[in-house]
């Protein structure tokens, strides 16, 4: 069985931390500053780690990228508010109550996630370069994409403001850091790609404080007090089907478009996994006073995801390997 993500492991260190130990409110300004300090160096240094190249290549498969895509920002919504009509035929407030199901919507309108979709590709034998393009270009049409959605779905004062106002306050944070990383990439792509190491601990360091700010506050507001076990034993639930349908669904896509294996295996990756860094950075934006309880749902999701996807990526591992796999002869 695969061990637990040390990362994971982390965020869920931040959230105990934040349980026991909140940041006091009078400290919250100078951490809300800090974390968004934090943000805006990630993306800066994500800019300036991504070869352009890298997006240019992403238009060539356009059956692929474009169903990936359609799947993300497309299927997943429409399976959030399916299973949301679901859950109050059921009951007139739903399993799972308003600001969880905020959050399960807010996961269906999330990108994909990049690093754990390419690694699992790689570990599956899939298309790794498609991959690399099909998560990249989810993450960069996420920042304008999911905003939009959550304008659609959320009334403004859940939202922290019109769409509108949504989009600029995510661009100014994350979109303009990441163009001025692409700008300077000439100078500080070299050294962000002799210090990956130190630049992933910068990331993660990142989100786990991020974590830790956004529960501090719910925690303030009696984040516990309101959310039993019984609930979060609902969203792993959610989060359970939600994750089967989407696994399903690229699935029999990739079989109906007649595709290699190796794209079909990129499909389902790229198309059914979600990013705990963009969303969780993105809810602070989004959901400015209420985001620790809208990554709940999220933070469940990356594990399980992690999990059954790890399981899958093995058993495509075992295939017999073909001739067009095996590479030229030495």
């Amino acid at each position: 069985m695969k061990r637990l993500d040390p990362f994971l492991m982390c965020l869920i260190g931040a959230v105990l931390l934040a349980s026991f130990l909140p940041c006091p409110t009078i400290w919250q300004p100078w951490l809300s500053r800090l974390t968004s300090l934090l943000i805006m160096l990630m993306f800066f240094f994500q800019g300036a780690k991504l070869h352009r190249r890298a997006l240019l290549d992403s238009v060539k498969n356009w059956r692929l990228q474009g169903t990936t895509l359609l799947i993300t920002f497309l299927v997943f919504p429409l399976l959030g508010i399916g299973l949301y009509g679901l859950s109050h035929q059921l009951s007139a407030t739903g399993f799972l109550g308003p600001e969880l199901w905020a959050g399960m919507l807010f996961l269906c309108c999330l990108p994909s996630t990049i690093q754990s979709s390419i690694a699992l590709t790689s570990m599956a034998r899939g298309n790794v370069p498609a991959a690399i393009c099909a998560a990249t270009v989810s993450n960069i049409l996420g920042i304008f994409i999911t905003p939009l959605l959550c304008g659609l779905f959320f009334d403004h004062s859940s939202s922290g403001g019109s769409g509108l106002q949504t989009i600029l306050n995510v661009a100014e944070e994350l979109l303009l850091p990441f163009i001025l990383g692409q700008c300077m990439q000439r100078w500080v792509g070299p050294i962000v790609h002799r210090h990956k190491f130190l630049i992933s601990c910068s990331d993660r360091g990142s989100i786990i404080v991020l974590v830790y700010s956004a529960f501090s506050t719910a925690v303030l507001q009696g984040l516990w007090h309101r959310i039993p076990v019984i609930l979060l034993v609902g969203v792993g639930v959610a989060d359970a089907i939600v994750l089967a349908l989407a696994l399903g669904i690229t699935y029999l896509l990739g079989r109906m478009m007649r595709q290699n294996i190796e794209d079909d295996i990129t499909l389902q990756f790229c198309g059914s996994k979600k990013a705990l860094t963009s969303g969780v950075t993105m809810a602070s934006v989004i959901f400015p006073t209420s985001a620790g309880i809208i990554v709940l749902p999220l933070m469940i999701y990356h594990q399980l995801q992690l999990f059954v996807c790890t399981v899958i990526a093995r058993h495509y591992a075992r295939r017999p390997q073909l001739d067009h796999e095996a590479g030229p002869p030495q």
